[in-house]
């Protein structure tokens, strides 16, 4: 099994334009981790450094207890063991299929050579596909082809740079279902380079939240989605409610009303109160936070409310399942379900 090891490494693209800044980070093996963030935050770069084609200031990367990078230490990229599915499957146009797939496997005669390919291409779900051309495919069947070619030596690590941008929303859900059970299914520890939310939740086992060239936080994404680090990584990580709130006994008194928290602070403190918008609730107008509904954005499996709430500057959106009954002007109560969470 392959974990992988990151620790302080930094980049620097001249004196005043460093992108990664001692950043440090931890992949169990077998796991598929998402490197998220803005554009602009080093996750290509960081990528790039791991797979040996570009050299880190500071720091060391190893895997699976092999340093391939550190102080005096850089071993070229074909001696890494590491798989690579780039954005648009890159696959060679002038080879079939099955070539494709069988590209990495040098050491192997060509009878194994077409067993492994055999099985990769099953694995993906495209077998019978070697003859084809990659002109031949669709854009989801080339990137699981490029998944199929990354796999076939059994690299110690297989990275993925934005692999699903190039699909249309249709296509990228039912790849991403696919790719995710191939990795899986091979017990293949990978990094998965992404700027969508989604992608990072619905796909990965661990999610690395990266800002201005560090790890603001790396947990399960059930967690960095419900107990964010702070503000800034809740308001990228999904749609946020954050409010002004007093903390003591245990509740925070928000415009909202008294609202339980996860992990309540010892003492009164004041801070920034969390909520998620499919939190708060559309009630009557009987209750104690009151609003006026400025807008509502409709999305099929749902809708978005924005509500002008009594006693608070900014508005809060609400998430409405089913149909929508309010309309913008009209007055109405929230309610809200479930815990807060304090950031000081």
């Amino acid at each position: 099994m392959t974990d992988v090891q990151i620790t302080g490494v930094s980049k620097s693209y001249g004196p005043d334009a460093p992108v990664l800044r001692g950043l440090d980070l931890t992949v169990p093996a077998g796991t598929l981790a998402a490197l998220l963030g803005p554009s602009g935050c080093g996750k290509t770069t960081l990528l790039r450094i791991v797979a040996g084609f570009l050299r880190a200031d500071a720091g060391t990367v190893t895997v699976g207890g092999r340093t391939l990078s550190g102080p005096g230490v850089h071993l070229p990229p074909e001696r890494r063991r590491i798989g690579i599915v780039p954005q648009e499957g890159a696959l060679f146009p002038h080879l079939s299929v099955a070539r494709n797939v069988a590209f990495g496997l040098t050491g192997h005669d060509r009878a194994a050579r077409r067993g492994r390919t055999e099985e990769m291409l099953e694995l993906v779900g495209l077998g019978g596909h070697g003859d084809r051309m990659p002109h031949e495919l669709s854009g989801g069947q080339q990137q699981r082809i490029a998944l199929a070619r990354a796999l076939a030596p059994e690299p110690a690590l297989v990275l993925l740079d934005e692999p699903f941008n190039a699909l249309d929303s249709a296509l990228r859900a039912g790849v991403r279902a696919d790719v995710r059970a191939a990795l899986r299914a091979t017990g293949a520890t990978a990094l998965l380079v992404t700027h969508d939310q989604q992608e990072a939740l619905s796909t990965a086992d661990l999610v690395a939240v990266v800002r201005e060239g560090r790890v603001a936080q790396c947990d399960t994404p059930q967690e960095v989605y419900r107990r964010p680090a702070d503000p800034w990584v809740a308001r990228f990580v999904g749609d946020a409610v954050l409010i002004p709130g007093t903390t003591d006994h245990g509740t925070a008194t928000t415009v909202l009303g008294r609202l339980p928290l996860a992990s309540p602070p010892a003492g009164r403190s004041e801070g920034t109160v969390l909520l998620r918008p499919e939190q708060l609730q559309l009630t009557g107008t009987a209750t104690a936070a009151q609003g006026t509904v400025t807008d509502v954005t409709f999305y099929g499996h749902d809708a978005m409310v924005t509500i002008s709430v009594d006693g608070l500057e900014s508005p809060v959106d609400i998430r409405v399942a089913g149909p929508v009954a309010v309309r913008p002007g009209q007055r109405t109560g929230i309610l809200v379900k479930g815990e807060a969470t304090l950031h000081p």
